[in-house]
Parts: C-alpha cells; sequence; structure tokens
C-alpha cells in the first residue's frame, strides 16, 4: 500500500504520509496485523525507532476495543463484526496513530496514581486499579494522548510521537 501523495508544487516534498487498515474485533489475529501494519509502515517511513512503543500503544488501544468497546446503538448490526480503523500519519514533526470503534464511550484514562509510586513495588497485584493500565502505558510511552467522537457514532483514540530530535531510523 502506498502512502497518500497530493499534488504538490514542483519542487516541493511530500509532507504527509497516511496508511490505514480496516480489521475486526472477533478475529483471532486483530493484534498481530495491527502490530505488523505498525511495524511495516514504521520501517518503511524510516521511524525504526518508534517500532517497539508503537506496536505496543496499537496492541494496548487495540486491545481495549476488543475487550471494551460495543457498538452504538445506531452502528449495532446483529451478528455483524466490530470494526476497528488504525491509521497511522506522519507530518514532518509528528507521527500520529489512531483506533477508531464503534463504541462512543469515553476510554477510561487513568485519573492519576492511586498509590505512592514507593508503595506499588510492595502492593499485590489485585489491589492496583483494574482499568486505566494499558491506557497508563500508552500515555508513557507517547508524547501526547487523546479521543474524539466521531460524527455518526464511535471514537477514535489518538496518541502522538513527536519525531523532532529523534533518532529516527533506529541505529545509534
Amino acid at each position: 500500500m502506498k502512502p497518500l501523495i497530493t499534488a504538490l508544487p514542483y519542487g516541493a516534498t511530500q509532507l504527509e504520509q497516511f496508511r490505514a487498515l480496516t480489521l475486526f474485533a472477533e478475529s483471532s489475529d486483530t493484534v498481530q496485523a495491527a502490530r505488523q501494519m505498525v511495524r511495516s509502515t514504521l520501517e518503511e517511513w524510516a521511524l525504526g525507532a518508534l517500532v517497539d512503543d508503537a506496536e505496543l500503544c496499537v496492541s494496548e488501544l487495540v486491545g481495549n476495543v476488543i475487550h471494551h468497546a460495543f457498538p452504538d446503538d445506531c452502528l449495532a448490526v446483529p451478528g455483524a463484526p466490530r470494526r476497528i480503523d488504525v491509521t497511522l500519519r506522519k507530518w514532518p514533526k509528528w507521527l500520529f496513530l489512531g483506533v477508531t470503534d464503534e463504541d462512543s464511550s469515553p476510554p477510561m484514562f487513568p485519573l492519576g496514581e492511586a498509590f505512592s509510586p514507593e508503595l506499588v513495588g510492595d502492593l499485590p497485584e489485585a489491589v492496583l486499579p483494574d482499568t486505566g493500565r494499558g491506557l497508563m502505558i500508552v500515555q508513557q510511552l507517547t508524547d501526547g494522548l487523546w479521543w474524539s467522537l466521531e460524527g455518526l457514532g464511535g471514537k477514535t483514540v489518538f496518541c502522538r510521537f513527536d519525531l523532532v530530535d529523534r533518532d529516527l531510523d533506529g541505529r545509534t
């Protein structure tokens, strides 16, 4: 799949690159397919340094859809698979990863530290918060995390990776 190329003035360089993939929550390889799309796209775009973090982020976001998202009434079709759209958009200074689902419910972002960081290591996992851990990981790995409602229902969770001052090809 080739990046989106828009008409540019003579001598100008391409400013934006775009890649999209539609998946279904009920498929057994949904997360794996999302990770592979992210890996191959970032390697093609010479963003090898971001592959591991972006793969983990897409895994968490797609996993959240699989386990927590249920289509809005206006989008629900009995017996139909739940749609997940994964998008990557690269601009000269940023990389945006978006995961769109059919559920307008807000994602459960972490509300802050539930425990002092010094205590977390001594607490059994059973007392740590049950929700928001995946988004907490995404929040730590990215430079921005937010969500937006879609016009006809559903939502998109976005994360941003700043590209300025990064070793983008992953070589040291």
